[in-house]
């Protein structure tokens, strides 16, 4: 049976279907579906803001939160290849040394702090799509990178509301972003990213 990112039996699921092995043993995918975004909401209210370095094991450290009271590989790097629709996504060998480049704290530097906003907006769609294109995890990479770059985005001195974002234009603009078109999400983090925080008295 082929899963929803096209890798045939996939070991992370159970033999025979395209559900993914959890905790609560769900065996119904939209009952899974429900509970994973249940539980990632919960999860995600108690996610404070640290300071940086925003890096690879930041990232880990969101997923793990995220996911863990539902998959035993929460915050682990996927072992399988995978695809979406005519999108292959990074290969798992190169997934650590891709990611530790694209968050390494120098590369971040360049561009997380002291951009005008502009400029950063672009930056950090750039950056969003390259990170999406690795897909480090089995499952739940957008909603981890979008924390991930909430906490890049507030510690640059910006705000960030995601309500903005339109689910097919959001897929869209990240299927372009495979090609380095980051038109499509320089515009929604143009509407994503609000004014400058005031700073703290």
């Amino acid at each position: 049976m082929i899963d929803k990112y096209g890798v045939g039996q996939d070991p992370y699921c159970y033999p025979g279907t395209s559900i993914l092995r959890n905790k609560l043993n769900i065996r119904c995918e939209t009952e899974l579906d429900l509970a994973e975004r249940e539980l990632s909401d919960i999860a995600a209210s108690q996610i404070e803001l640290c300071l940086p370095p925003y890096d690879f094991a930041y990232l880990k450290e969101i997923h793990s939160r995220l996911f863990q009271d539902l998959y035993d590989w929460a915050g682990e790097i996927r072992h399988v290849d995978i695809s979406k629709d005519t999108t292959r996504f990074c290969r798992a060998d190169r997934i650590v040394p891709e990611s530790k480049k694209l968050l390494a704290p120098a590369t971040l530097a360049q561009w997380a702090e002291g951009l005008p906003l502009p400029a950063f907006i672009n930056a950090c769609a750039e950056a969003f799509g390259d990170l999406n294109m690795v897909h480090p995890f089995r499952e739940g990479n957008g909603r981890t990178q979008r924390i991930f770059f909430e906490h890049l985005i507030v510690n640059a001195g910006y705000e960030i509301n995601w309500w903005e974002v339109d689910s097919v234009e959001w897929r869209q603009a990240n299927i372009a972003a495979v090609h380095c078109d980051y038109s499509g999400l320089a515009t929604i983090f143009s509407r994503c990213i609000g004014p400058p925080l005031p700073l703290a008295q």
